[in-house]
Order: C-alpha cells, then structure tokens, then sequence
C-alpha cells in the first residue's frame, strides 16, 4: 500500500522563485502596448508592457504592487508572450500560467492569476469590453516607478 500523497502546498517552488526573483520585473523602452489593471478585493496592481512589430510580441515586461501568485503569474506570463504571435498570446489562459507554476490555486486565488493574462491581453488591444486598444507610448501609471525598473516587493 503506498502513503496517501498529501495537499499540495500553497505556493510551489516556481511560485517562491518567480515572486522573489522575478526575471521579467520593470519597465521596458520602446513599449508600444501598455496597459494596467487593479484587482479591489486584494489590491493587487499590475502593468503589463510589451514592444510589438509585425504581429508578433517582440519584448514582454510587467511592474506592480502583488502578491506572490499575482507576480508570479505576470512573470510568467511575461516570458510566455515574448516571441508569440499576437494572436498565439491572446490563446494564453489560466491553465497555461497555471501548468508552468506547477501548482492549482484556490478559487478565491484565481484573480491573482487572470490578472495578468487581462491586463496584457487588454495592452494587445485584443479585449473588446475594455474600449480602445491601449497602443501607443504608454498609459500613465499610478505611482509608476518614473521609467526606472521596480524593485521586487515580496509579499505573501
């Protein structure tokens, strides 16, 4: 008889790594799709950037305020994106960021994830209830960090 396998732990080690060095953190020249979102239950804050030409995400970088699993998932999502078709990019869902952490979350836990997927998908001009594609130079940022990239605040 083999040990009942135990509840999977909150955050996976990819979770713990991406939140506390995130690879893609801070701002990126030349972003040509921007845009950002705040989730008000939690007060996660992400913006995603990307420099796109000829269809294709060329370059993805996100700033913010979030948690673990939030940053995480911009992080990845991130690295998902760059060299992507647009519309390959517009495909990326919950499952995708969700197989690369390693991990499932709880329900409650699920914003923190689609966060960054809406906001970048939002940038790209691809969500059609959110108004006008978000193309350009970029948008203005609350408390943006002034074109300097953000240093990491890990939060549980």
């Amino acid at each position: 008889m083999t040990p009942a396998a135990g509840p999977r732990p909150l955050y996976s080690d990819v979770i713990r790594e991406r939140w506390r060095r995130p690879r893609f953190r801070g701002d990126l020249p030349g972003a040509n799709a921007v845009a950002e979102d705040v989730n008000p239950l939690c007060g996660d804050r992400v913006r995603m950037l990307a420099r796109v030409a000829g269809g294709e995400v060329r370059a993805a970088r996100f700033t913010g305020d979030s948690c673990a699993i939030c940053t995480a998932s911009a992080d990845v999502l991130a690295e998902m994106a760059e060299g992507r078709t647009v519309e390959a990019t517009a495909r990326l869902g919950v499952s995708d960021v969700l197989d690369v952490l390693g991990t499932d979350v709880r329900p409650t836990r699920l914003r923190c994830v689609s966060l960054p997927i809406d906001v970048l998908t939002s940038a790209l001009g691809l969500h059609g209830d959110r108004g006008a594609p978000r193309l350009g130079r970029g948008a203005p940022s609350a408390g943006g960090s002034g074109g300097r990239p953000e240093p990491p605040r890990p939060r549980p």
